[in-house]
């Protein structure tokens, strides 16, 4: 899905390169490569293979997928909502490393990608032309219902799933100071076995759905690149044209590697968006731009108003035919995003050093979940309202070829051929930057978490080069779809894992910041009551203090007022010893 160019880390910067863990890299090699020259040396066999495991996975565990991807929308919001929310990932004393916008931005670099550009046009139209068996309507009603389709399949739930892997990912990094790898995000349940056989299945399980996920992304954009190439007349959209084309840009990709000009990839990212958010506003505004803000708005409602309902949705009642469009779509849909979880899980988590849990869960829930559905409610919008109009998108498969699609949207827009060639453009970037950052998180995931060599990275880069190539071989768009079912299966579990983990280790935060919290409040009670008690002390010994002095005071007042000699006195003394002798003369 995403496409961005995963930032380095100090850590990452600082250290040497560290050398692979052969338990990781050997096993995963063994299932691509073996997946891969199956696929090649007999794809006829592995077509049918392929839609054999499909047919058994939606048919006994599709309703499995269904409420796993329910299960983590829960999970996620649980996670922004509650006390959890309030842990920082990183040291107490951490900052952001990025500011709020800049943060935004490169989630919302995240939420753009191959599959956006290749399903923009052809998922909302497809759900219109061709909707989920037994939805019937009006038009309006159908297309209503088309956009609120895609809208889950792209929207909160795809981002829920990236969501509860990033934060368990962020915590062990940044607040736990662990290397970038699936295995520590785990520790708080597994304990000292993640660095053992344990850790090395689960990283191995990552390495494995993220390559078929990046290979799957490879395997959509070469079918659309082939598709424009063949729509504006320049090559064949044949198997051969598009081996080629992987063979070339994979090529790019490693020169870059090899050359140090990968530096350079960043720039290329930053392209992308340009690029990406041009082809937008260009459809926006050359296309009927109040309809498609009016529909933008109407279709968050509708979705929000179906969302539990479309959530929970399996086609049980539909038969064969609704078992067949849930592979194709939902379940193709949810495994796939769940085989590119380590991939956007790294990203996301790498950017979000100092942000806060409910930060974290709620940005990454919110701004690509927007951005999508902003750019369907813009391509997909205009599709339907050109196919309202009578244009025609059909193919040789059905009422809409999506590969073909967004080039023939593009075409009944003014000044739609420079739009193609920026089309076919971004789409081409895409590709490199999604070969370059897949190998790099590949690499990392078999080295522990560390800065790969770049001989490593090449390795991957061809690995998922063949993958994507042996897929195409076996059935094109089919068998990709089938591969990112079959491999999310496993790594479901490792997500269900990571969901555990982050739950003892978030609660054993939280009750140790509240003992922390009853600690400093008893201290600060006994201070203040020692304060309270040596206040009332002091007063009262004042007052007795005071009292008694004031007692003694009045007597002497009183025997001084009882003594002849006191001054003012009025009572004269009769003593003759003491009479003044002038008074004593006088009276003889």
């Amino acid at each position: 899905m995403s496409t961005k160019t995963i930032p380095t880390s100090d850590a990452a910067a600082g250290d040497a390169p560290a050398k692979v863990i052969p338990w990781v890299l050997g096993p995963a090699l063994v299932v691509i490569l073996g997946v891969a020259l199956f696929s090649i040396l007999l794809p006829k066999q592995a077509e049918s293979v392929f839609n054999a495991i499909q047919s058994g996975i939606i048919g006994g565990l599709g309703w499995y997928y269904v409420l796993l991807v329910a299960g983590f929308v829960i999970v996620a919001i649980v996670f922004a909502v509650s006390k959890f929310g309030d842990i920082k990932l990183g040291k107490d004393d951490d900052e952001p490393e990025f500011s709020l916008l800049s943060w935004f931005s490169m989630l919302f670099a995240a939420g753009m990608g191959i599959g956006l550009v290749f399903y923009g046009v052809g998922e909302p139209l497809t759900h219109f032309l061709e909707p989920r068996p037994g939805v019937t309507g009006s038009q309006q009603s159908l297309a209503q219902q088309a956009m609120s389709q895609t809208y889950l399949h792209w929207g909160l739930h795809a981002w829920s799933i990236y969501a509860v892997v990033g934060v368990a990912l962020a915590y062990a990094v940044h607040r736990k100071g662990r290397p970038m790898s699936i295995r520590w995000s785990i520790e708080p349940l597994l304990g000292k076995r993640v660095q053992g056989g344990w850790g090395n299945a689960i990283d191995a399980i990552a390495v494995i759905g993220t390559v078929f996920g990046v290979a799957t992304s490879l395997g959509l954009g070469v079918l659309q690149i082939s598709a424009g190439l063949g729509y504006t007349g320049i090559a064949e959209p044949n198997i051969v044209t598009q081996v080629i084309l992987i063979l070339v840009i994979t090529g790019v990709t490693i020169f870059s590697l090899v050359s140090g000009v990968h530096k350079g990839m960043k720039w290329i990212s930053n392209t992308n968006l340009v690029l990406a958010a041009l082809l937008l506003f260009f459809v926006l505004f050359a296309g009927p731009t109040l309809f498609l803000l009016r529909e933008w708005v109407q279709s968050m409602g509708a979705y929000l108003q179906n969302v539990v309902g479309l959530t929970f949705n399996v086609s049980a009642y539909q038969g064969a035919a609704g078992e067949a469009w849930q592979s194709s779509w939902t379940t193709f849909y949810w495994g796939w995003w769940m085989s590119w979880a380590p991939f956007v899980g790294v990203f996301i988590a790498r950017i979000s050093k100092g942000r806060t849990v409910r930060q974290f869960v709620l940005g990454v829930l919110l701004v690509p979940t927007l951005v999508t559905f902003l750019w369907f409610a813009v391509l997909g919008g205009t599709a339907i309202m050109q196919s309202l109009e009578g244009r025609d998108f059909s193919g040789a498969d059905g009422p809409v070829d999506l590969n073909t699609a967004l080039f023939n949207m593009l075409a009944g827009l003014p000044g739609g051929s420079i739009a193609t060639v920026g089309a076919l453009l971004l789409i081409l970037l895409f590709f490199v930057t999604s070969a370059d950052s897949g190998s790099l998180v590949m690499g990392m995931l078999t080295t522990g978490g560390t800065e790969p060599r770049n001989r490593v990275r090449i390795a991957w880069a061809l690995v998922t080069s063949l993958l994507a190539i042996s897929l195409l071989i076996a059935g094109g768009l089919a068998s990709m779809q089938t591969a990112a079912i079959i491999t999310a299966l496993p790594f479901s579990v490792v997500i269900i894992l990571m969901c555990i983990s982050s739950f003892k280790a978030f609660g054993i935060e939280v009750r140790r910041e509240q003992r922390a919290k009853r600690r400093l409040f008893a201290a600060e009670l006994t201070e203040s009551v020692s304060a309270d008690v040596s206040e009332q002390l002091s007063d009262q010994v004042s007052e007795q203090v005071t009292e008694h002095f004031g007692t003694m005071t009045a007597q002497l007042d009183l025997r001084q007022l009882a003594s002849p000699d006191t001054p003012g006195s009025s009572a004269a003394s009769t003593d003759p010893q003491q009479q003044d002798p002038e008074q004593r003369r006088s009276k003889d």
